[in-house]
């Protein structure tokens, strides 16, 4: 149970000023990636600004967790262990992005197995976005520590980062029920399913004369295209493709995973 005003009332009317807790868990954020520089710093051929790092810190603000920038760590075994190394000593779960695919210079996995002698639980996930999906455990004689590797593309993160890593976060707050509200919704366009399962941003309406919300696809679903999550308060959950269903089509009922506040106005299409 989360302690809200009136949780808070009823205890003082008891007269219970003190009452054990669970502590907050601290969450560490680190970029991977040679080509990033800081979002305050001019572009050069070649770079890119790290706006996964923003988006993460936001998010997990937004649900209420500490964090803690833990900068940018360059494609090389040194910097990430270093990183890694500080990151580790300093809070209770870990999460970078980028460096978690197959090319040479994705060096989260081997580095923290390594380095760390991490337990590799997954390494990539049956889903889209977000395929190169990791997840470790690194334990030592005091604690353990949660990392999760998340892909490079910012939509690929930011939707990785809400079906795993914030259930994980309220889990180890003492959440009852760690995952977040997932409801019914009428879709109302047709989409085509891909051969794996998707979580397309939508954004829910709830009409005083609907018994159900209704979804709007937010635009382009490119892993790249962070403005279809600016619109998005849900994540349409999809079945992956078959012979039998190729599509669903406009008005049918799906399940959506809330990850915003209701609108009860006009849906913006990004």
């Amino acid at each position: 149970m989360k302690l809200g005003y009136s949780e808070m009332g009823i205890l003082a009317t008891v007269g219970a000023t003190t009452v054990s807790v669970y502590g907050l868990p601290k969450v560490g954020i680190l970029s991977t990636g040679n080509e990033l520089v800081q979002p305050g710093s001019a572009l050069e051929p070649g770079k890119i600004r790290d706006s996964n790092k923003t988006v993460l810190m936001a998010l997990f603000k937004e649900h209420g967790f500490p964090v803690i920038d833990l900068g940018i760590a360059r494609d090389n075994v040194d910097a990430l262990v270093a990183k890694l190394k500080y990151g580790l000593e300093m809070v209770d779960v870990l999460v970078s992005s980028g460096g978690v695919s197959m090319g040479e210079k994705d060096l989260l996995k081997p580095v923290l197995k390594e380095h760390f002698s991490a337990e590799l639980h997954y390494g990539r996930v049956f889903m889209k976005p977000g395929l190169p999906n990791t997840f470790a455990t690194v334990t030592n004689e005091r604690n353990k520590r949660l990392v999760f590797g998340l892909p490079g593309n910012p939509v690929s993160a930011a939707v990785s980062a809400n079906l795993f890593v914030i259930p994980a976060l309220r889990k180890m707050s003492g959440h009852e029920n760690p995952f977040q509200t997932t409801i019914k919704v009428k879709v109302l366009s047709t989409i085509q399913l891909d051969p794996r399962p998707e979580y397309q941003r939508v954004g829910l309406k709830w009409s005083p004369d609907s018994t159900v919300p209704t979804a709007e696809v937010t635009g382009y679903q490119i892993s790249s295209r962070l403005l279809s999550m600016t619109c998005a308060n849900g994540l349409l959950v999809l079945p992956p493709r078959t012979a039998n269903q190729t599509q669903v089509n406009a008005g049918e009922i799906v399940d959506c995973i809330v990850i915003g506040r209701f609108s009860s106005g006009i849906i913006l299409i990004c």
